[in-house]
């Protein structure tokens, strides 16, 4: 029994919806609008973090705790991805810059700088994955024209 990849179970998802998705990145016909929607979408995901927040308060049982806060993140994952899809986005690519950027960060010791957060800095060989995420995006629009 094959199973298949969350980025085809998200193509499938979008296909029985009637979901837009695009093969290659490409912008829809009204981005802001599709944007708009979006984010009104994934407020009322994070709004739910006050009902776990509260939950966690009432003394809620632990394992109740972690399974909302697995699903609030599970649909996040899911609105994300599909929304990718919406815009032709090779999701799963992009997040690969992203955390090559993301170990970028380490200081020139090779460990990693935190501030008084815990949120790790830019150490001296960061750099931004804005440059290498267009070089993506621009080489999956060329291989679809050609």
């Amino acid at each position: 029994m094959s199973n298949p990849s969350f980025a085809k179970r998200i193509a499938e998802m979008n296909a029985m919806y009637k979901l837009p998705a695009q093969p290659t990145p490409a912008l829809p016909a009204d981005p802001a609008d599709r944007l708009r929607k979006f984010k009104t979408t994934l407020l009322d995901e994070v709004n739910e973090i006050d009902e776990i927040i509260a939950a966690c308060e009432s003394k809620a049982e632990p394992i109740d705790v972690l399974v909302a806060v697995a699903d609030l993140l599970g649909d996040v994952i899911v609105y994300c991805r599909s929304e990718a899809l919406k815009y032709g986005i090779p999701l799963e690519d992009v997040l690969s810059v992203i955390m090559d950027s993301n170990e970028s960060k380490l200081g020139a010791d090779g460990k990693p700088i935190y501030d008084s957060n815990g949120k790790f800095l830019k150490g001296p060989n960061y750099w931004k994955p804005e440059s290498k995420i267009k070089e993506l995006l621009q080489a999956a629009i060329g291989s679809a024209k050609t």
